[in-house]
């Protein structure tokens, strides 16, 4: 092997062309998913503008303006007017995600709609199922959870996106779709989706935080990888078409991990309290969010991920 002076690595870090020549990893914005919440009244965030709320018309005006920067894809979560034990706002036809898939649909048809499917933004207690005896009834839970994926999908959502963490619910959802005909209908699973203290702005704009306990005794360890190499291989076992880690950050390994490990592509969620943190950073003057953003970004995708869900998908089109 050659040794200095004859070898200068720094040779191709000289000049912004040349670095952008040889650069391994590159953001575009295809790769990218946006977040959006839907509610019976908008609501705005200023501190953490991705973090604010729609109405379903208002929805389809944001839509307006992301098509026109270039993004492709939306991830939806609703907030329904009324909660219930069973999350029946996640099921029902005429419900909050819904319509706004509905009215998407129609005025952006080559916009790529993708929707969350799970019940906590629609119970009364926030949990991800039905609760029986203090517990989460993981089999009971699987029929509304399947249930709300085929009327997501009969709304025109282009794929279905369980994250609720229940187990047998990716098989649960594929038989529910195909009996539907909708076997054309790809699964999104949240294979590996942590516990984690990075998801306190998501659920304040969702109105989805547990009433009781918390969501430990379903959602992952976040000290194990081996246990997400598991659930990744049962969902994609399963039927899962798309295999994605949450959040994206502190679990670049598992990323990596599942990169590695599976054929199938491999998403990752660039979360809440990720985007809050970098935002917060910059209002005092630490650092520069869009620096940082497009960092934080860019070790997503060279850790393995094929796409992110991210709050900053908006502001990255701009950038980019």
């Amino acid at each position: 092997m050659s040794t200095f002076p004859k070898t200068r690595l720094r040779r191709l870090r000289r000049t912004d062309r040349l670095r952008g020549l040889v650069r391994e990893t590159r953001l575009v914005l295809d790769d990218f998913v946006m977040p959006l919440f839907v509610g019976p009244d908008s609501r705005a965030n200023p501190e953490l503008p991705a973090m604010g709320r729609f109405s379903v018309e208002d929805l389809a005006r944001e839509a307006d303006e992301l098509v026109a920067l270039g993004v492709r894809a939306v991830l939806l979560f609703g907030i329904p007017e009324e909660k219930d034990e069973e999350g029946s706002g996640a099921y029902d036809d005429d419900g909050i995600v819904q319509r706004a898939l509905q009215a998407l649909r129609a005025r952006h048809p080559d916009l790529l709609l993708l929707a969350d499917v799970c019940l906590c933004e629609y119970t009364s207690h926030g949990h991800c199922g039905v609760i029986r005896e203090g517990e989460v009834a993981n089999d009971e839970s699987l029929e509304l959870i399947a249930r709300t994926a085929v009327s997501h999908a009969e709304a025109g959502a282009d794929a279905v996106c369980p994250s609720d963490m229940m187990d047998g619910r990716v098989a649960a959802i594929r038989s529910a779709l195909d009996e539907a005909g909708l076997e054309l209908t790809p699964i999104v699973a949240y294979a590996a989706k942590y516990a984690s203290a990075f998801y306190g702005p998501f659920r304040e704009a969702a109105e989805s935080a547990p009433s009781f306990g918390d969501r430990r005794g379903y959602q992952m360890d976040p000290a194990n990888v081996r246990e997400a190499l598991r659930e990744l291989a049962l969902d994609a076992s399963e039927g899962a078409d798309v295999l994605m880690v949450k959040p994206a950050l502190p679990y670049l390994d598992v990323i990596r991990a599942a990169r590695d490990r599976f054929d199938l592509p491999v998403a990752a969620y660039n979360v809440s309290g990720e985007y809050a943190m970098v935002k917060a950073a910059a209002r005092h003057g630490w650092l520069d969010e869009r620096a940082a953003a497009l960092e934080s970004l860019t070790a997503i995708k060279r850790a393995g991920a094929e796409f992110v869900v991210s709050y900053w998908t908006k502001e990255l089109a701009q950038w980019l």
